[in-house]
């Protein structure tokens, strides 16, 4: 019987004799406050291709998360709504697109570098940001890294992060750890956060919820 606390969408890859190896992390999990909801890089270059299996779309749009970012979308929506409709304040993440200020040997990550353009990089319309939304431009794969997002929440008294976006074991991941080395209380809303793969997504999900933040499930987090 799986309790509520791995009541989530790793339960068909993480067997019961690791499950009881992380029993020591189980805890009450909650949205804490004052909140903020960091996005993180919902940019076009995650849609591209369309809402096809990730293996096609690939093939043409290698950044794309095809499918299951095209099934994000709507509770992803609906979690902004909420966030606007009680006044959190709303940070995004982005790539850095300025030619001058990130050397050609700075990536995200280790993968091949491909030209991109400040179009691909737009946020998705979806979810476009609104007067008084902050948008912070990145050169690694983290939000804080480098970056002014620690003084933004800690000038409006922010102690709590809710994290949505990708890819969960990149990007998200990153900001999830940094997040909660700075001593923020991280909450993940897992059908809000995607990766290309969904074993790589289930198995990071599964590693934050017991080390650094409380994956939840959307309605709870709403």
């Amino acid at each position: 019987m799986i309790d509520s606390f791995e009541d989530h969408c790793w339960q068909d890859v993480v067997t019961p004799d690791v499950l009881d190896l992380y029993r020591f992390y189980k805890r009450d999990v909650y949205a804490g406050g004052p909140a903020a909801l960091l996005a993180i890089d919902l940019y076009e270059l995650a849609y591209e291709g369309g809402p096809h299996p990730v293996g096609v779309v690939t093939q043409e749009h290698p950044s794309s998360c095809g499918e299951h970012a095209w099934n994000a979308i709507a509770p992803t929506k609906r979690l902004f709504e909420a966030a606007r409709r009680n006044g959190l304040p709303i940070f995004y993440t982005t790539g850095e697109v300025r030619p001058d200020a990130t050397p050609p040997a700075i990536g995200a990550t280790k993968r091949k570098k491909t030209k991109v353009s400040a179009e691909q990089l737009a946020i998705r319309a979806d979810f476009a940001p609104q007067p008084g939304d902050v948008v912070i431009r990145k050169s690694r794969a983290s939000g804080f890294y480098g970056t002014p997002l620690t003084a933004h929440l800690t000038q409006l008294g922010i102690r709590s992060v809710i994290v949505i976006g990708e890819a969960t074991s990149g990007c998200v991941r990153s900001s999830v750890v940094d997040a909660y080395s700075g001593g923020f209380h991280v909450s993940i809303a897992e059908e809000c956060c995607f990766d290309r793969s969904p074993l790589t997504h289930k198995i990071n999900l599964f590693d934050m919820h017991h080390k650094y933040g409380d994956v939840m499930h959307v309605d709870d987090v709403i």
